[in-house]
């Protein structure tokens, strides 16, 4: 908190970097916004920064060494299930875990999207959309319910899971539609 919004950029770039810090961003986000309202969306954007930083600095460890790497985590348990979903969905596996409050699982789609050579620039604007959506959201309802905004999110918490559950129906369509576009216009190229 002393820290202000470098502390919120900090913290962001190591979550998503790898270092796991649990619901630690959301919570500093709305403890932030809850104590200087006025700078509560200055304080989402660097979060929005740290996180796709620390994502990107993930996406291209991956994307150097990730083969290996990625064979050693997706062999057994939730890697290979996770593995199999990226597979099938793409980055759909990233976007809603980076978009839903409730911890998810982000390391292994993120490593999946590097080491299978997603294109930069589409992963980058996942994680950006994403994180955006969820960071501007906290920073509102940490400035307009202060200290009651756990509460609120609490008692709400159908609300919130509905509006989640609709984005990221919304996201797999488009990107079906996407894939079924790029596949179509390989076609007719091919």
């Amino acid at each position: 908190m002393a820290w202000g919004p470098v502390g919120l950029l900090l913290l962001a770039i190591l979550d998503s970097a790898g270092l796991p810090v649990v619901g630690g961003v959301d919570a500093l986000i709305i403890a932030f916004s809850s104590t200087h309202p006025e700078e509560a969306y200055l304080g989402a954007m660097c979060a929005i920064a740290g996180s796709l930083a620390g994502s990107l600095i993930l996406f291209y460890i991956a994307r150097k060494g990730g083969e290996v790497l990625l064979a050693t985590h997706i062999s057994k348990g939730t890697g290979k299930r996770l593995h199999r979903w990226f597979s099938r969905y793409g980055l759909v596996t990233v976007f809603i875990p980076a978009l839903s409050p409730i911890p998810m699982p982000m390391k292994i789609p993120v490593f999946c999207a590097g080491a299978l050579r997603v294109r930069v620039g589409y992963f980058a604007a996942v994680v950006l959309a994403a994180r955006s959506i969820r960071y501007f959201a906290l920073a509102y309802f940490g400035a307009k319910y202060g200290a009651y905004t756990f509460h609120y999110m609490k008692s709400h918490g159908a609300l919130f899971g509905s509006a989640a559950a609709g984005l990221a129906v919304v996201a797999g369509v488009g990107v079906r539609l996407y894939q079924k576009h790029e596949a179509s216009m390989y076609k007719v190229s091919g």
